[in-house]
């Protein structure tokens, strides 16, 4: 079967490569993958050089053979997945079947494929956060995949959600979902909100301390611009605030099916879009991975396994 891997050339990070099929334990079903999504771990395992790791952490697709053990979706069944080791980016992939989430007949599955890590961290983080109704939420690093499921969730709970958007990246998908974007911090007054969802770090990050009212919460879950945080003490102390800063990491739990069966619920009724803003076949995941790399994706990218030709064609490895 043909499966994206790290490319062996320099320049790009990935290539096309005929490999084995997945041989599915008693708990997995086999699925035949039509969809995947990038995410920012697809970068940073590629660019690491993680031994084994293979793209696509999350995917959409048909259970082309059901369970052994009879657990899980029945052949036919369209379902999207998260998968934390990677190797979804490929024309089969076994997967356990209690990660495995029905897809509503109302939700397109490139529409499914892009949801699962960044929905799942959106849930997640926003659950840690605690009761939104009636506060004022800043979030840093908001353009991205999880950003636009925080900024719905939170104006969906009732929180007053603003969104700093550096200049020259794109930030009209964010107005959108009802989140305010602001292009400079300092318009944003010191003391002025509750909640910080922080993503970026840097210079960013340690000013957007300073917006937090007394007793505010900083809730620190990403470090995408590679510079740590590092907000003065005696600059917080001088400002008479007392705060919380919180580190949140993203749990994989059991449940991760069950939770994307909900998102999948939002998205069916409405409730919930999903900005994809870029669509193209699998052999366009080099340029696509590069563009990530300099923060100039708008929305998600999800990508068909198959060629230019075959999705012309209308193969059936991207119908479901």
């Amino acid at each position: 079967m043909r499966a994206l891997v790290p490319a062996r050339r320099p320049g790009d990070l990935t290539e096309i490569e005929e490999i084995d099929a997945p041989a599915p334990g008693d708990h997995e079903a086999l699925i035949r993958v039509t969809e995947f999504s990038l995410n920012r771990a697809d970068l940073l395992y590629l660019r690491s050089g993680t031994a084994g790791f293979r793209p696509g952490v999350d995917a959409a697709g048909v259970v082309a053979a059901a369970a052994a053990d009879g657990s899980g979706p029945e052949p036919g069944t369209r379902v999207a997945f998260h998968l934390p080791s990677g190797g979804a980016a490929a024309e089969f992939v076994a997967v356990p079947a209690d990660r495995l989430a029905r897809i509503p007949d109302a939700v397109p599955a490139a529409t499914a494929a892009a949801i699962p890590l960044s929905g799942l961290v959106a849930a997640q983080l926003l659950q840690a956060a605690g009761p939104l109704a009636g506060t004022t939420v800043l979030g840093t690093g908001m353009g991205g995949g999880v950003g636009q499921f925080v900024t719905q969730l939170a104006v969906a709970a009732g929180a007053r959600v603003i969104a700093v958007v550096e200049p020259g990246q794109p930030a009209e998908h964010l107005a959108a979902t009802g989140a305010e974007v602001i292009r400079d911090l300092a318009e944003l007054p010191d003391g002025s909100v509750d909640l910080v969802l922080e993503s970026v770090g840097g210079p960013l990050g340690s000013a957007a301390v300073h917006k937090l009212r007394t007793a505010g919460l900083l809730l620190w879950f990403g470090q995408a611009g590679g510079e740590p945080l590092h907000p003065d003490f005696f600059e917080v102390l001088g400002a008479g605030q007392a705060l919380t800063l919180r580190q949140f990491v993203f749990g994989d739990n059991p449940r991760a099916g069950r939770d994307l069966e909900e998102l999948f619920a939002l998205v069916a009724d409405g409730r919930l879009r999903v900005e994809i803003g870029h669509r193209h076949d699998w052999s366009h995941t080099p340029r696509l991975l590069e563009e990530m790399a300099h923060g100039r994706l708008r929305g998600k990218a999800v990508l068909a396994v198959a060629s230019d030709r075959e999705l012309s064609e209308g193969c059936s490895t991207v119908t479901a």
